[in-house]
């Protein structure tokens, strides 16, 4: 049965990629971009049937519009990958004073993802792109309050989007499947280039791991799960992720900077 799946920064590199594969099999994808063009220059290379969506994830209004504009054609969808990541920006504070890896990694695919649950179908899937780079939240720079490194920023924006596929999976024992995913370190896209200076490996490898997470049994069962693509398993996330209270004030941050979002 096809499915339709929404990829979140599928203009390029690991997302483009999973839509292209997607869309061969018969699946209706919906891309995501922040540039007209690039979006436009992505669905002519995607084979199949395709809608665009425009939005910038680093703005939280751009979020709740774009899910607005799924739910506005959708009576339901089937699976949501959050893909979309940054590591690297000129200006690494957005206008509202929050860190941008927060934003994009953590808080956008968040709201992002409640916004469209009343469409998600019970037996959907949330794929939400981790990473092996994780290390425990510092609140104050969540909260927008200090300055982080890139890695710092970033290890700690997976971790964070590592915690709440955890928690939001808690709170839906009877689906969606909420699944975090390290599709592989290190991989050929454009943030391992413009980050480490490299060519990185193989795309596919990252691919076809989510793949079987947005659409494969291995994963049916899975939710709340971390898959480490390193190891090519589940496995545990960094400690932190475990740690019950560490974990209840990353949800509550996130729930606060939402809260305080027009």
């Amino acid at each position: 049965m096809t499915k339709t799946i929404l990829i979140t920064g599928s203009t390029d590199g690991i997302g483009l990629l999973t839509a292209q594969t997607l869309a061969a099999e018969g699946h209706t994808i919906l891309l995501h971009g922040r540039n007209a063009a690039k979006l436009e220059a992505a669905a002519k290379t995607v084979a199949g049937t395709t809608e665009q969506y425009i939005a910038d994830l680093s703005n939280l209004p751009d979020v709740h519009a774009l899910a607005e504009s799924i739910r506005a054609k959708h009576s339901q969808i089937d699976v949501i990958i959050n893909n979309a990541g940054i590591l690297k920006a000129p200006n690494t504070m957005t206008k509202d004073g929050y860190d941008i890896r927060f934003v994009v990694n953590t808080f956008a695919p968040y709201a992002l993802t409640r916004d469209l649950l009343p469409i998600l179908a019970k037996e959907g899937r949330v794929v939400n792109l981790s990473s092996a780079a994780q290390a425990p939240v510092d609140l104050e720079a969540l909260l927008g309050r200090k300055k982080l490194d890139d890695m710092g920023a970033y290890a700690q924006s997976k971790l964070a989007i590592t915690i709440w596929s955890r928690e939001m999976a808690k709170e839906l024992p009877e689906g969606p499947v909420i699944v975090a995913v390290n599709p592989g370190s290190l991989l050929a896209s454009k943030m391992v280039q413009e980050g480490f200076g490299i060519a990185g490996n193989d795309l596919s490898i990252g691919v076809k791991i989510l793949r079987e997470a947005a659409l494969g049994a291995s994963f049916a069962d899975a939710s709340g799960k971390y898959f480490d693509n390193d190891s090519g398993q589940f496995a545990q996330p960094h400690a932190a992720a475990l740690d019950a209270a560490h974990s209840a004030d990353v949800m509550q941050a996130i729930q606060d900077v939402l809260t305080l979002q027009p």
